[in-house]
């Protein structure tokens, strides 16, 4: 039994130094990579709702029963917010605010489209706010650096709970999808190691490799069965497609910043740090 977990423990070691030597060279571009992936679906979104103005507009009103002055408010300010926040996450400007203000965007499009109890909107969408934490959680870590002198501890205890929450709200995606479609050997298998993946990131043990093994297989899998661009563009399955695509995107964003900065104070690999 020992010469076999020396032999696993060996092999991951082994894995992780070619993880390390390979990706070394596309190190510096991952945070700016992850955090325009993470904001994707909002900017998406916001093309989405003024190129379809009209419409959207239409199903606020007749659908929602929104007041028309309402419904021009509403899907305004949803625009603004998200282009707003999208580029200030994207240059590192105000992030707390843009943060906060784009997860007010998801909440109030959840009770405005009346998806609050959609089961699949809510999985996907606790991703895409695991993704916003952890931007929130590194902006923590860039203040703290900025302001190292001074006395930070609260600000060290609530970075490392964001981190805690983003690794776990990102997960949810995956598990959502894990039982969703048409069963097969393959899929059983990939749905098996995703949630593996899962689980070793949300407690934090070879966490950031395990969040690597996600992305690969979150953007393999998104290309395939989110190609939306294969769809009729009359087709109203090429919108639900190309939603579900950018949301991916932006869970595959959140793992990337979490590949980046780490799982945090609340982790088995922290932990195993101390000994």
């Amino acid at each position: 039994m020992s010469e076999l977990k020396s032999t696993v423990e060996g092999f991951s070691s082994t894995m992780e130094d070619v993880i390390d030597k390979v990706g070394q060279p596309l190190k510096p571009y991952i945070p700016a990579c992850a955090r325009f992936l993470i904001v994707a679906t909002f900017l998406e979104d916001a093309l989405r709702i003024i190129m379809q103005w009209t419409e959207q507009r239409m199903f606020m009103e007749q659908m929602r029963s929104f007041p028309v002055g309402l419904s021009h408010l509403f899907l305004f300010l949803n625009v603004v917010v998200m282009l707003g926040g999208s580029f200030m996450v994207i240059a590192k400007r105000y992030q707390e605010y843009a943060v906060y203000g784009l997860l007010g965007v998801v909440m109030s499009q959840a009770l405005g489209y009346g998806l609050l109890f959609d089961m699949s909107f809510l999985l996907r969408n606790l991703s895409v706010m695991g993704g916003l934490v952890m931007v929130l959680s590194d902006s923590i870590v860039r203040r703290r650096q900025m302001f190292a002198a001074l006395p930070q501890v609260s600000e060290s205890s609530r970075r490392t709970y964001l981190q805690l929450g983003g690794r776990i709200l990102l997960i949810f995606l995956f598990i959502g999808s894990a039982f969703h479609g048409d069963w097969s050997f393959a899929r059983v298998l990939v749905s098996l190691l995703g949630l593996v993946a899962c689980l070793m990131v949300a407690v934090g043990f070879k966490a950031k490799y395990s969040a690597l093994f996600l992305v690969l297989l979150l953007s393999v899998s998104n290309v395939l069965i989110n190609n939306f661009w294969s769809v009729n563009h009359n087709s109203f399955r090429r919108d639900f497609l190309k939603y579900d695509f950018f949301q991916t995107l932006s869970t595959v964003g959140g793992f990337l910043l979490l590949v980046s900065v780490g799982p945090g104070g609340y982790s088995i690999d922290e932990k195993k740090k101390d000994y």
